[in-house]
C-alpha cells in the first residue's frame, strides 16, 4: 500500500514511477490506490489531471506457494476503466511492452508470469535495439493457421505454440493469438482469425467466472458469431483456490494435454 501510495504521488509531481510489487498477489494490498486513486483520477478531473504509472511485478499461479500467492490477475485489473493491461509472453514483450508501458503516459498494470521467469527465449536483433518498442493494444499472430484459432496470453502462449506444432503433425492447422495486451483487448485481431478458422479455444491461468476468456467469447457473440463453425472452448485453471499439495495442484492448472484435448473436442463439433 506504501509504495503505491508514493508512486502515484510521485506521478502526480510528474515523476515516472515503475511500482514494483514481489508478486501481483501484495497488489491487493494496493488495491484503492492503484483503482481509486490513480485508474479513475483522468476521468474524475475532467481530463485535467494525467499521470504517468506502471504497476508490475509476478503474476499467474508459480509453483508450491499456496491458494493466497497463486493467482491471475488479468481479469481483475482488466475489468478497471483507466487502467491499461499488459500480459508478455516471452523475452521480446517484456522488453517492447515495458517500454512502451513506461512511455504510455497513463496508469499501467504490467503482469509477468511468474513461472515465466524461468524460461528462455531468443532475443531478434531488433528486439535488441535500444529503441525496440512494441504497440499497447495490438495482439501478436504467432502462429498463422486455418482450421482453429488459440487465443492465450502470458506463459500459456508457449503451451499453445507446442499444441499448435502437434495438431500440425496430425494435419491440423492451428493459429496461435498471443494477446500481449488485456485492456484494451485487440478484438480485430481476434475476429480476423476467426473469419479464416471458424473454431475457438481460449486459454488463460485464472478462474472461469468472469475470466478474460469469457470475456473473448462475449466479444466473439457480438462481432463473430456468424464465423463461429462450433462453440468456443475455454481452458483454464480450476474453479477453486490454488491447492498447495503437488499432485493436487498440478490437476488444478493448465497443461498442454488439457489445451490439446480441448483444441480436439471443438474441431470434432459440427
Amino acid at each position: 500500500m506504501g509504495f503505491a501510495g508514493l508512486g502515484v504521488g510521485a506521478a502526480l509531481g510528474g515523476l515516472v514511477p515503475v511500482v514494483e510489487f514481489m508478486t501481483m498477489n501484495f497488489a491487493m494490498q494496493a488495491i484503492d490506490h492503484i483503482v481509486n486513486s490513480s485508474a479513475k483520477l483522468l476521468y474524475m478531473s475532467g481530463g485535467s489531471v494525467k499521470h504517468s504509472i506502471v504497476f508490475r511485478g509476478p503474476n499467474g499461479p508459480p509453483t508450491g506457494v499456496g491458494a493466497q500467492h497463486s493467482q491471475c490477475f488479468a481479469a481483475w485489473f482488466g475489468s478497471v476503466p483507466g487502467l491499461k493491461v499488459i500480459a508478455p509472453w516471452n523475452c521480446e514483450d517484456a522488453k517492447g511492452l515495458l517500454k512502451a508501458a513506461i512511455r504510455d503516459g497513463n496508469p499501467i498494470v504490467f503482469l509477468e508470469s511468474e513461472l515465466g521467469y524461468n524460461e528462455s527465449y531468443a532475443l531478434s536483433p531488433e528486439a535488441q535495439s535500444e529503441n525496440y518498442v512494441l504497440p499497447i493494444g495490438q495482439a501478436k499472430v504467432e502462429v498463422e493457421g486455418s482450421d482453429i484459432t488459440l487465443i492465450s496470453f502470458s506463459r500459456q502462449v508457449g503451451n499453445c505454440i507446442k499444441v499448435a506444432q502437434q495438431l500440425k503433425e496430425q494435419g491440423v492447422s492451428a493459429e496461435v493469438i498471443n494477446l500481449r495486451t488485456i485492456r484494451p483487448l485487440d478484438v480485430n485481431t481476434i475476429v480476423n482469425s476467426v473469419r479464416k478458422t471458424g473454431r475457438v479455444v481460449t486459454v488463460e491461468e485464472g478462474w472461469p467466472q468472469h475470466g478474460v476468456g469469457a470475456e473473448i467469447i462475449a466479444q466473439l457473440n457480438e462481432h463473430a458469431f456468424d464465423y463461429l463453425d462450433a462453440p468456443v472452448a475455454r481452458v483454464t485453471g480450476a474453479d477453486v483456490p490454488m491447492p498447495y499439495s503437488k499432485p493436487i495442484e498440478d490437476e488444478a492448472m493448465v497443461q498442454v494435454n488439457t489445451i490439446l484435448g480441448a483444441a480436439k473436442r471443438v474441431l470434432n463439433r459440427k
